[in-house]
């Protein structure tokens, strides 16, 4: 999987369920109460949140697929990579939970900081660079660079890392790097937001589905995972209460009695938002590539979203109890396409779930092919 893809786990301040692939549920502290106004503020900001990298990076991972520059490319996610994830994903939540068994949870959270660090800077500043290109003012002179490592020598010399960007890129990375540094010293909910907003978008623009049937294997074999781990044994709690890292959004429900200095935290993990945000993307391009000028598929997929997380937050406010978000993402984000294509256009489920994009490696073999190919007819 890709930098943008972080394993979310809530912070240690909430009495949250959560999983290392990021399904999560929203609750507050133990001790403190929320008024319900600002219950109803940090739930609302938090669905807010939410839907601005799944609408963006959709939109992005339309641009993404057809780019041909390499550290544009996104990641395909076969069958095969579908169904081992949640396996990998157990793994890797066990393994947290006999890390923090094992180990000072003070030492582990100090190089996670580091690690996520380092990977925010460069999620924010892809994050901020399209928007960056228009801000720009073009009296100022924009400059190419080429980071360029290569190994032997000759004919046998071979590129590792070829990297190109220019004067606007170096500006987003430097004010990444003051979001990085605000991040790590003073740990404050605002910059774990940016950073989490950015991993987000990133992992729905950058991870590409090779196909619907794809996406259903993925999701449903996170639904079965998420509901044995939140209900079944006390890891992903243990884990939720020591993982520091900003990979997960946050908002505080005492804003309104505290200011930017709260602290009693609703929350909601970054694997909420990526792991049906890649769906919902690989519909977009679904309706891109029927060429109706609709996107039929994408708005339906998205309105279940806001229903499913919608549900989540009901029951849990309701029972009290944390919940496993996509115990109601996958049902709604799944179920409704198949029932617009099943009901209000008759005749298109075969077609979206023959609906295949192929790897960008794939692309270049074909064109490659393709070229040979004519060559030899000339």
């Amino acid at each position: 999987m890709s930098q943008a893809d972080p394993v979310p786990v809530p912070a240690p301040e909430a009495l949250n369920a959560s999983d290392s692939n990021g399904t999560e549920a929203l609750n507050a502290t133990a001790k403190f109460v929320a008024t319900p106004e600002g219950t109803a503020l940090a739930y609302g900001s938090l669905v807010f949140m939410a839907l601005l990298p799944i609408f963006f990076g959709a939109l992005r991972s339309v641009t993404c697929s057809k780019s041909k520059n390499a550290a544009d490319m996104p990641e395909t996610i076969t069958s095969r990579d579908a169904a081992r994830f949640p396996i990998i994903a157990s793994c890797t939540l066990f393994g947290l939970y006999l890390f923090f068994k094992m180990f000072s949870q003070e030492y582990i959270n100090l190089l996670l900081s580091v690690y996520f660090f380092a990977l925010g800077v460069l999620a924010l500043s892809h994050t901020m660079s399209p928007f960056m290109c228009r801000l720009f003012p073009e009296s100022l002179p924009n400059k190419q660079y080429q980071l360029l490592f290569t190994q032997g020598a000759g004919e046998a010399r071979e590129e590792i890392v070829n990297y190109e960007f220019d004067t606007k890129n170096l500006v987003c990375l430097l004010i990444s790097s003051v979001v990085g540094v605000w991040y790590l010293f003073k740990k404050h909910w605002i910059a774990n937001n940016l950073f989490g907003l950015a991993f987000a978008l990133n992992g729905v623009e950058l991870l590409h589905l090779n196909n619907v049937s794809t996406g259903c294997i993925l999701l449903g074999g996170l639904f079965v995972y998420d509901v044995f781990w939140v209900f079944g044994t006390n890891v992903m709690v243990t884990v939720a209460k020591s993982f520091e890292a900003p990979i997960k959004l946050v908002f505080p429900q005492d804003l309104l009695e505290k200011g930017l200095g709260a602290s009693n935290f609703a929350m909601l993990g970054l694997g909420d938002i990526v792991i049906p945000g890649i769906f919902i993307a690989l519909l977009l391009r679904f309706d891109v590539s029927l060429k109706k000028n609709s996107r039929t598929y994408f708005y339906a997929s998205f309105l279940a979203y806001i229903f499913g997380l919608g549900l989540t937050i009901f029951v849990m406010h309701t029972f009290k109890h944390a919940q496993p978000a996509l115990l109601y993402l996958v049902p709604a984000c799944v179920g409704f396409p198949v029932i617009v294509a099943l009901i209000l256009i008759k005749g298109e489920l075969a077609e979206m779930f023959r609906y295949e994009e192929t790897s960008p490696e794939d692309a270049k073999k074909e064109e490659s092919s393709e070229s040979e190919s004519e060559k030899k007819d000339q």
